[in-house]
């Protein structure tokens, strides 16, 4: 057992600190059962880096599927082609109404303590674009991950990569042939400018967007493989939101809408976050709630981590890969 790892073992004895050893401790056993895992990202985790970690449990083959939001998606590639321009703001709780200002009209969006420069990816957009307006006009829609996998495969690209390619989960989860399931795509920076290219006639249409439901059938087709297989799927979930709720629902469709009784149940379940329970969130709901929906059975593992993730996540992954 290495440093990490013996570290949690030695002090992750209560509270939210044994419930991270657990969870990652029945990762350990659902791999070690044959078992894959689906994991989901909301929040800002590309923004945090937690690519860092997380591009090698791709590479390790602990990670099998994935479902962000768009716009963890695109800032892990702003993160890669951009990251010299970003601007860190430690005091950022001390900022006044105009200092905020004064940040946007140097061309900054904050996120908490980060700063991310409003040019992002200027510098490979127009190669974007041209590919968004290829689809549309070959009538060969593609989704969004797929673009970000072609722009990644263009043979001149590595010459803008500003942090070491190893720390951008993106490119590790092409290089391992994940799909990337991103529902709520036009929320985010590039749905933005993917829009803005249509309103102006550079895309010709909509069209060059995969839907999301097309994205559910996907999942489907999926998960449904994976139970003929015999294989267990875990559900690891950073926060919550339309990331985690669109895929977990994968398991009530198939056995309610589908009416396939045969369905097995996701095989575990953690969460990471801090959203209050009774609000009636989905990202406060406590796993068993799950349980109501059809998406959990009552022996399913379940872990509630109430903490921040961008420290839990990475500790979880390591102990994992066994650092």
């Amino acid at each position: 057992m290495s440093s990490i790892s013996r570290f949690m073992e030695t002090n992750f004895r209560h509270f939210n600190a044994r419930e991270t050893l657990d969870a990652a401790k029945a990762w350990n056993d659902l791999l070690g059962r044959g078992g894959k895992m689906f994991l989901t990202m909301a929040g800002a985790m590309s923004t945090c880096e937690l690519g860092i970690s997380l591009a090698e449990m791709i590479r390790q083959d602990k990670v099998h599927a994935i479902s962000c939001t768009a716009a963890n998606l695109e800032e892990d590639l702003f993160n890669l082609f951009n990251h010299n321009e970003y601007k860190m703001v430690p005091e950022y709780r001390d900022l006044s109404p105009e200092a905020e200002k004064a940040l946007y009209d140097q061309g900054f969006n904050r996120v908490t303590d980060t700063c991310i420069p409003e040019g992002v990816l200027r510098q490979v957009q127009r190669r974007i674009s041209k590919l968004w307006a290829a689809a549309a006009d070959s009538g060969k829609p593609m989704f969004p991950y797929e673009y970000m996998y072609a722009l990644l495969d263009q043979p001149d690209i590595e010459q803008f990569f500003q942090v070491p390619k190893e720390h951008s989960w993106v490119l590790a989860a092409k290089e391992k042939g994940l799909t990337i399931y991103s529902p709520g795509f036009e929320d985010s920076t590039l749905g933005n400018i993917f829009c803005a290219e249509v309103i102006l006639g550079h895309v010709k249409s909509h069209s060059a967007i995969r839907t999301g439901t097309e994205q559910m059938e996907v999942l489907a087709q999926w998960y449904t493989e994976q139970g003929k297989a015999g294989t267990p799927i875990g559900f690891f979930q950073i926060g919550g939101g339309i990331a985690a709720d669109f895929p977990i629902c994968v398991v009530p469709m198939l056995i309610q809408d589908l009416e396939r009784e045969d369905t097995p149940f996701w095989a575990y379940f953690a969460q990471i976050g801090d959203s209050t329970t009774s609000y009636g969130s989905y990202s406060g709901a406590v796993p068993n709630e799950k349980i109501t929906w059809g998406k959990l059975d009552i022996d399913t593992p379940r872990f509630m981590i109430n903490s921040d993730a961008s420290i839990v996540a990475p500790l979880i992954f390591a102990y994992v890969l066994g650092w």
